[in-house]
């Protein structure tokens, strides 16, 4: 490997947090409290708030929904599937709550459009997570409407040109009975057009009402999801017009963690059997979920102010813990939000074996090489002989499963920054800075999660390195392509003025002189010239192909 001057990978290890300031970002200062305070136990909160948490969002029932296996060995993808409709059938909980809200302050309209866009990003990662389920229990569609007998769970589908469709209905979810409202009938068929739509790349749909022009296998939904004990999951503080709200999103939160603890228990099978693609699939999935799970956080933006401040007094959100530590930070409650976020970090352990190469002891850079290696390369075969001591052979997936690695990082450490905004908005910069007896806010707390170094360094800095590799290589001209951009920006600009005062004055002479034609002959011969260097001037990225330096 070609060495560049100020491109040492030993310096890495050197990225500690130092003094004061933040790992990843050093000019930001910390206070002194907080420097010197167990992160960790800053996050933690009290038993009796955990258990006050879990009691109050029926966490218990919820998990006992989702540890009982219908199909243990039959169907390996029950575990992430059934927190997914649950989470699917608790969005429609919410629709039906606001449709039946009765407070005339309230944005009814914004509340469903928010609730429409979170259910069609569910189904969306939904259909991705059973893309390739063949596994899944599932009854087979008609088509003939002699199907069809007094029974209320099926509807007939006709497709022009073809024979009807009869598709099975759901009895116990509420979007058919949503549908059937007067009130939800836009929205209800909304989501079913989805469901349609978002279910297409699976090999089956769920039964609740969609078309199903395709006579796919219908999902035994009522079987796997239990609406009916869902819907009884909900109300915990009669009187309080926020209480439905303020539990259901946490929730729809606890459901897709779960789905992300499955995802990463596959993810680490995947490593450890080399099959990076999948690997990667399931890694990308983790991503979405991080960022589906900011999105049913913004939802409590659009609570009533007034309603929600007489319910958190009353759940002691704001309550301080023996260390002094303002746990405004409601979501840190939560025993799987916690586990997800170290699941997610201690992803880095896996980064040796997906490379091939394992990290050395002493500190040295070898992984960190390897990586660069790797990402210059493209994933393909350059080398007679294995570099680094890393497998001759690799595919472009191993890429791509660590891109999907750094992605969740950035996904995790998005979606604690969007929930210190979240208390800032809902509760007031108050909670933000903590109290006068609070030496430590729960925002401090929320900022060390990401602002903590980077979960894979040795990802972090071989993208450091390739990008000085670049920059220092004689191949490539730097702001090449911006010069091309500019100078022939200014030759079409002065083309155009000369066209322009050309056609100003051809009304005063309909002859030019053997001068002017000279002159303009001389312009374009210029013009011409200066559009032959701009374009020589502009290199093109080559697919410079092999080791560096090579």
């Amino acid at each position: 490997m070609e060495n560049h001057s100020g491109m040492d990978p030993r310096r890495l290890k050197t990225r500690t947090c130092g003094g004061l300031h933040c790992a990843l970002f050093p000019g930001t200062p910390l206070s002194v409290s907080l420097a010197n305070c167990d992160i960790d136990a800053l996050v933690q909160p009290s038993p009796a708030q955990v258990e006050g948490y879990e009691l109050y969002i029926h966490l218990p029932e919820l998990s006992r929904l989702w540890q009982a296996k219908l199909y243990p060995n039959a169907w390996p993808n029950e575990r992430i599937v059934k927190p997914a409709l649950h989470s699917l059938e608790m969005v429609f909980r919410m629709i039906s709550s606001v449709l039946c809200d009765t407070r005339p302050y309230i944005d009814g309209d914004e509340w469903l459009r928010r609730l429409e866009s979170l259910a069609n990003m569910q189904l969306e990662l939904l259909s991705c997570i059973v893309e390739r389920d063949q596994q899944a229990p599932t009854t087979k569609s008609s088509a003939s409407s002699s199907y069809v007998g007094a029974e209320a769970s099926h509807v007939v589908w006709h497709k022009s040109g073809s024979r009807a469709v009869v598709s099975r209905l759901s009895q116990e979810s509420l979007l058919p009975r949503l549908a059937a409202w007067r009130t939800a009938q836009s929205v209800g068929a909304r989501l079913q057009i989805a469901i349609e739509s978002n279910m297409g790349r699976a090999p089956f749909t769920l039964g609740l009402g969609e078309p199903n022009l395709s006579g796919k296998p219908i999902l035994e939904y009522d079987r796997i999801c239990t609406p009916l004990e869902i819907y009884a999951c909900r109300q915990s503080a009669p009187g309080h017009p926020e209480d439905h709200t303020l539990l259901t999103v946490h929730q729809i939160m606890e459901a897709w963690l779960e789905v992300a603890q499955g995802l990463l228990e596959i993810i680490e099978e995947n490593v450890k059997s080399s099959n990076s693609e999948a690997a990667a699939k399931s890694c990308w999935l983790v991503e979405r979920v991080w960022k589906l799970l900011m999105s049913t956080m913004d939802l409590l933006h659009i609570m009533d102010p007034d309603d929600f401040m007489k319910l958190k007094h009353e759940l002691a959100i704001n309550t301080s813990s023996q260390l002094g530590v303002d746990t405004s930070a409601y979501c840190l409650r939560s025993r799987m939000l916690r586990k997800v976020t170290e699941a997610c970090k201690e992803l880095r352990h896996l980064v040796p074996k997906v490379v091939g190469v394992e990290a050395d002891p002493k500190g040295g850079p070898r992984l960190q090489e390897a990586v660069m290696d790797l990402f210059h390369s493209h994933g393909m075969c350059t080398h007679a002989v294995a570099p680094y001591g890393r497998p001759l052979a690799y595919h472009s997936s191993t890429i791509h499963l660590l891109q999907a690695f750094q992605a969740v990082e950035a996904a995790v450490r998005q979606f604690y920054f969007s929930y210190q905004q979240l208390v800032v908005a809902v509760m007031g910069s108050g909670e933000y800075k903590g109290s006068a007896q609070t030496e430590i806010s729960a925002a401090d707390a929320l900022s060390q999660i990401y602002f903590e170094p980077p979960y894979f360094p040795s990802l972090d800095g071989a993208k450091t390195f390739l990008g000085n590799y670049w920059h220092n290589s004689r191949e490539l001209e730097e702001g090449a392509i911006m010069k091309h951009l500019v100078v022939e920006k200014a030759t079409m600009d002065r083309i155009i003025k000369t066209s322009s005062i050309t056609s100003s004055n051809s009304g005063d002479s309909t002859k030019d002189t053997d001068e002017e034609m000279a002159s303009k002959e001389s312009l374009s011969s210029l013009e011409k010239k200066q559009i032959v260097d701009a374009t020589v001037s502009y290199k093109p990225l080559q697919i410079y192909q092999g080791a560096m330096g090579a």
